[in-house]
């Protein structure tokens, strides 16, 4: 699918895929999964964000044992609806709530992992001096209920190349293994929907939910596909591969 270049609107919902440049990895080590949750959740603000401060708030929440306990002061620029970390890559499905919001979000993101990865990893090649990321992010504009369901479901899906590389072209060759599988696939915003306390305050999940029917059939209509369907052909207008 080509590169879109479109006019991001406000209340409206987005797929975005953002791509390590030439499919190397973006997350090498389950602390870098870590910094990649925080970073979505973070980085959702329109103010500027400092994370030794961040950090120290987050801290503070944890060991008052009350999330309620210390207001957070953010004021989002999206809505995140989903999510999934891959090797290389991240999906997300966010809704815009502030003029050029998701655009000011990537942007965040989009310098702020690159500069805790490099430092960490010590990237000083010249290799490495130019672009982090393939291009900017990549978006299609999600319109209808159908969509936001197809794209549930894409998106939770996705690490089964993870255990079974081409299932996109030859379909789940092991349905009950890969449910299995999702069922503890900790990266993803799949978990929170079916009921598994994991990362919650990082997705907004209602709205969804209530499309699909709830926790239960979150599970089963993604576990469902897995079994009766499980392959590509229906995602190709939102799969941005």
């Amino acid at each position: 699918m080509p590169y879109r270049r479109q006019q991001l609107v406000n209340n409206e919902i987005y797929h975005i895929v953002l791509r390590r440049i030439g499919d190397d990895l973006l997350f090498k080590d389950i602390d870098d999964y870590y910094r990649g949750i925080f970073s979505i959740y973070e980085f959702n603000t329109i103010q500027p964000v400092e994370i030794k401060q961040r950090r120290k708030v987050r801290a503070k929440i944890k060991a008052s044992g009350d999330p309620l306990s210390v207001v957070d002061t953010r004021d989002p620029l999206v809505e995140t609806l989903l999510f999934c970390l891959m090797p290389n890559h991240i999906h997300l499905l966010l809704r815009q709530v502030k003029e050029n919001g998701i655009t000011k979000y990537m942007n965040k993101f989009g310098a702020g992992y690159p500069t805790y990865f490099k430092q960490k990893y010590e990237l000083r090649d010249i290799k490495y001096k130019g672009y982090f990321f393939q291009r900017r992010f990549e978006s299609v504009h999600i319109k209808t209920d159908d969509q936001l369901k197809i794209v549930f479901v894409y998106i939770h899906t996705n690490p089964i190349s993870l255990i079974e590389p081409n299932w996109k072209e030859k379909g789940v060759k092991n349905p009950d293994k890969v449910i299995e599988f999702l069922k503890h696939y900790k990266w993803s915003s799949y978990l929170d929907y079916i009921g598994k306390k994991n990362f919650p305050s990082v997705t907004s999940r209602e709205f969804l939910s209530k499309i699909i029917g709830g926790e239960k059939n979150c599970r089963k209509f993604v576990e469902n596909w897995v079994k009766y369907k499980g392959k590509i052909e229906e995602f190709t207008e939102f799969s941005l591969e």
